[in-house]
C-alpha cells in the first residue's frame, strides 16, 4: 500500500496558502518539523559558507527568504495547539518546545551569520538602501546582538541551555494551568443557585456540564483573569464566593498542576539569562528593545497612575458598602461581591443594567453589522464567508476580504467559543504572514472564549465580550493591512508595547453612534437599542475605573516585580504569595477587595506567553490609543478619509518603521497623556 503523503510537506493548494486542516493529523507534524529544521539550516549554511563578502542581497535578503517551510509549519501548529490542544497536541508541544528553541538559538547565536550582518551594519550608510531595507538591517543586527550573538562560545552554551529549559517550563506552565482550570470549573446542581443568569447563560452552563460528564448539572468554566463575567449577575452570594475562590486558587493548590515551583524557576532562569546578556534583570533586557526603553520609565508610569487609581477604588468601595449597609441583612463587602454591587450602583447612577442589554448583542449581528460594518465604512473592505475552506475546528469560520477596488486582501478566521482544549483569554495570531518577497497574502485568526449555548439557542454577548470582539479584530486588521516586503515586518511584528495600540483604537467603534445603531438590535423584536442607552453608556465610561485600573496596574506591577529581580534576589524568593503581597504593598495596590487581574500562578501572559516584563504595554499603548480616539472625534470620526490615513500611515507599515515615528506621521506630533487620564478618571 502506498504511503499517504504528508500534507504539511507540500505547499498548500488552497487559496491564500490556507493550510489543509481537514487533512492534517498530529502525527504529521514531527517529521515535517524535522524536514523544515534541516531545510532552514541548509539555507543558513548557504549564506554563511559563501566566500564572497556580504551584501544586502546575499545575506539579509537570503535570510528573509530562508525558513519559509518552518514559518508555515509553526504558524499552523501553534494555531491548533493554542485553540484545540487535545492531549496529542499537548504532547507534541512539549516535545517541540526545546527543539524549536534550540533551532532558533542556532540561528540567532550563529557567529558567522552575525559577522556578516555586523559587517553590513558597519557600512549601512554606504549601501544605498531604501527605508524598509535599512530598517531591516538595523533590526537584524540589534536583535542578534540582544540575543547574545556577540558572546563567547562558553557563554552561548549556557545561554542555549537556559533558553531550552525555559521553553519547557513555559509550556508546562500553560499545560498545567489549562488542566487546573478545567478541574476547577464550578459544578452547580441546583439552578436556583445560579439565579440572575440569563436563559442563554444557563443553557451554556448546562451544555458545558453535559459535555464534561455532569449531565443534569451546570458547569461554570473559568475565565483567564481573576474576575468572572457572571459575578455581576449571580444573586446567590455563596455561588459568587465559590466562583471567585476557584478562580483565585488555580495552579496553586498543590498537586500535579501547581505552577508555583514552575514560575519560580522561570524567574530565576530569566534573571540569570539577563545577567549573561549584560543586563541587571530580565525587565531591563526586555525594555531595551521596546518603545519604553527602560524599566525605570515603565515603573514611573505605573506609580504615577497607581496612587489616584487606588484612591478612586477606595471611594468606589465606600459607595458599595453604603448600599450593602442599607440592606435588611448588611455584611462586609468582599472581592466576590464587588461586581454584583457595582451593577446596582451603575443602575442607580446611570440607569443601566448591563446584563439586561445582552438581548441587543446577538453575536452574529455584532460581527456582521458591527465589527465588519465599521471596517467597511472606515476602510472600504468587504467580507464573504468561505464555508468551503475548512478550519482546524468546526466552530472556526473563514471569511475572505476584498479591498474597495475589488482586489483580494486575505482571509480572516473567527473562533468564538470556549472549550476545554482552548487556552483562556482572547488573542489574534497569523496563520499566513504577508510578504511581497515571498508573494504571500495574510491569513489571521481571532480567538475568543464565549460560552457556547445549546443547539438552537442564540449567542448573546456581554458588553465586555462585545468590546473584546472589537479589540481582537483591531489586531486582525493590523495583520491584514500591513503591506511589507520582508516577512520580518509582517502584520503585528512590532514592539510589544506598541502592539496593543491598534486593537485598543478599534474598540472605539463599539459605541460609535452609527455603528451601535446598526448592530444593537433586540434578538426577538428587532428593535434598536433605546436611544437614551448609548449616551448613558458613554457617560458611565469612567465608572468603576478605580477598580478596573487598580486590578490591571496590580498585574502589571507584579510582572515588573518578578522580572526586576537580579539573579541573586530571584534565587532568594521561595514563597510566591508572600512575594506578591510585598510587591502590591510597595505600590499601594494591596486592597484585598481589588485582587490583581492575574495572580502569578495563572498569569499566562508573562509565564507562558510573550508578555514577560511587558504586561505594562496595555496601559503604555493606551496613552497612544486615547490620544488617537480624540483625533478621530475631532476629524469627523467614521470616514473613509480617516480610515485610509490610519491604514496607510500606521496599520499598513506593519513593523517596517519605528512605531513612534509611524505614530507621529499619523497624528503629526508625539502622544499626550491627558486623554488617558481623563478616560480613566485619573486627572486629579
Amino acid at each position: 500500500m502506498a504511503q499517504t503523503p504528508n500534507p504539511l510537506e507540500t505547499p498548500s493548494a488552497l487559496p491564500y496558502d490556507f493550510p489543509p486542516f481537514a487533512e492534517i493529523k498530529p502525527e504529521h507534524f514531527l517529521p515535517a518539523f524535522e524536514r523544515a529544521f534541516e531545510d532552514h539550516r541548509g539555507s543558513i549554511n548557504a549564506i554563511t559558507y559563501v566566500r564572497s563578502m556580504p551584501t544586502f542581497e546575499n545575506t539579509i535578503v537570503a535570510l528573509e527568504e530562508s525558513g519559509r517551510l518552518l514559518d508555515t509549519l509553526a504558524h499552523t501548529f501553534y494555531t491548533i495547539s493554542s485553540a484545540d490542544a487535545t492531549p496529542a497536541y499537548q504532547a507534541l508541544e512539549e516535545s517541540l518546545a526545546p527543539m524549536m528553541t534550540a533551532h532558533t538559538d542556532a540561528i540567532q547565536l550563529n557567529s558567522a551569520l552575525y559577522w556578516r550582518i555586523k559587517t553590513l551594519h558597519d557600512r549601512i550608510d554606504e549601501l544605498g538602501l531604501d527605508a524598509e531595507s535599512r530598517y531591516l538591517l538595523e533590526r537584524h543586527f540589534r536583535e542578534m546582538t540582544l540575543a547574545g550573538a556577540a558572546l563567547d562560545d562558553e557563554t552561548k552554551d549556557r545561554l542555549k541551555a537556559l533558553n531550552e529549559r525555559l521553553s519547557v517550563l513555559t509550556t508546562t506552565f500553560e499545560k498545567q494551568l489549562l488542566a487546573d482550570s478545567n478541574e476547577l470549573a464550578l459544578i452547580v446542581n441546583d439552578a436556583a443557585e445560579l439565579d440572575g443568569l440569563a436563559s442563554g447563560e444557563l443553557s451554556a452552563a448546562a451544555q458545558a456540564a453535559a459535555d464534561s460528564g455532569h449531565e443534569g448539572a451546570y458547569a461554570l468554566g473559568l475565565t483567564l483573569y481573576t474576575g468572572h463575567p457572571y459575578l455581576s449577575s449571580l444573586t446567590n452570594r455563596e455561588t459568587r464566593r465559590r466562583l471567585m475562590d476557584a478562580s483565585r486558587s488555580r495552579a496553586s493548590r498543590g498537586g500535579p498542576n501547581d505552577n508555583r515551583e514552575v514560575l519560580l524557576e522561570i524567574v530565576r532562569l530569566r534573571a540569570e539569562r539577563a545577567a549573561l546578556l549584560g543586563y541587571a534583570n530580565h525587565a531591563a533586557a526586555v525594555t531595551a528593545d521596546e518603545t519604553a526603553g527602560s524599566p525605570e520609565a515603565v515603573h514611573a508610569l505605573l506609580r504615577q497612575l497607581a496612587v489616584p487609581a487606588a484612591q478612586n477604588a477606595r471611594g468606589e468601595q465606600a459607595a458599595l458598602q453604603a448600599i450593602i449597609d442599607a440592606e435588611a441583612e448588611p455584611f462586609e463587602l468582599e472581592a466576590h461581591d464587588w461586581a454584583f454591587y457595582t451593577e446596582k450602583v451603575r443602575k442607580a447612577q446611570y440607569d443601566i443594567d448591563t446584563a439586561a442589554l445582552r438581548p441587543w448583542f446577538e453575536a452574529e449581528r455584532v460581527l456582521q453589522d458591527g465589527v465588519f460594518y465599521a471596517a467597511t465604512r472606515l476602510y472600504g473592505v468587504t467580507f464573504t464567508e468561505r464555508p468551503d475552506l475548512v478550519a482546524y475546528h468546526p466552530d472556526a469560520r473563514v471569511f475572505e476580504l476584498h479591498n474597495a477596488d475589488g482586489s483580494a486582501l486575505g482571509l480572516f478566521v473567527l473562533d468564538l467559543y470556549t472549550r476545554e482544549t482552548k487556552r483562556g483569554g482572547a488573542w489574534m495570531n497569523p496563520i499566513v504572514s504577508q510578504s511581497r518577497l515571498r508573494g504571500t497574502k495574510p491569513v489571521v485568526v481571532n480567538n475568543l472564549n464565549v460560552p457556547k449555548p445549546a443547539p438552537g439557542e442564540p449567542t448573546l454577548l456581554t458588553l465586555d465580550e462585545v468590546s473584546t470582539l472589537f479589540h481582537e479584530f483591531g489586531h486582525a486588521l493590523h495583520g491584514l493591512f500591513a503591506v511589507v516586503t520582508y516577512p520580518h515586518f509582517s502584520g503585528t511584528n512590532v514592539f510589544r508595547d506598541f502592539v496593543e495600540f491598534p486593537s485598543q483604537v478599534n474598540e472605539m467603534w463599539m459605541l460609535w453612534p452609527e455603528v451601535l445603531e446598526n448592530y444593537a438590535r433586540h434578538i426577538d423584536t428587532g428593535e434598536p437599542l433605546p436611544a437614551d442607552i448609548a449616551p448613558r453608556l458613554r457617560a458611565s465610561e469612567t465608572f468603576n475605573q478605580g477598580h478596573a485600573t487598580s486590578e490591571y496596574l496590580a498585574a502589571a506591577w507584579l510582572d515588573q516585580a518578578w522580572h526586576s529581580l537580579d539573579a541573586e534576589a530571584a534565587a532568594a524568593v521561595t514563597d510566591v504569595a508572600a512575594f506578591e503581597a510585598a510587591a502590591l504593598a510597595d505600590i499601594g495596590l494591596d486592597n484585598p477587595l481589588v485582587p490583581t487581574r492575574y495572580s502569578s500562578t495563572y498569569f499566562a501572559h508573562i509565564f507562558a506567553g510573550g508578555y514577560s516584563a511587558g504586561y505594562y504595554s496595555y496601559i503604555w499603548s493606551e496613552v497612544l490609543d486615547a490620544d488617537t480616539v480624540e483625533w478621530f472625534r475631532a476629524h469627523g470620526g467614521l470616514t473613509r478619509e480617516n480610515g485610509d490615513r490610519f491604514r496607510d500611515r500606521l496599520l499598513g507599515v506593519g513593523g517596517s518603521k519605528d512605531p513612534l515615528a509611524a505614530f507621529r506621521d499619523f497624528l503629526g506630533r508625539d502622544a499626550q497623556i491627558e486623554p488617558l487620564l481623563k478616560r480613566r478618571g485619573l486627572e486629579g
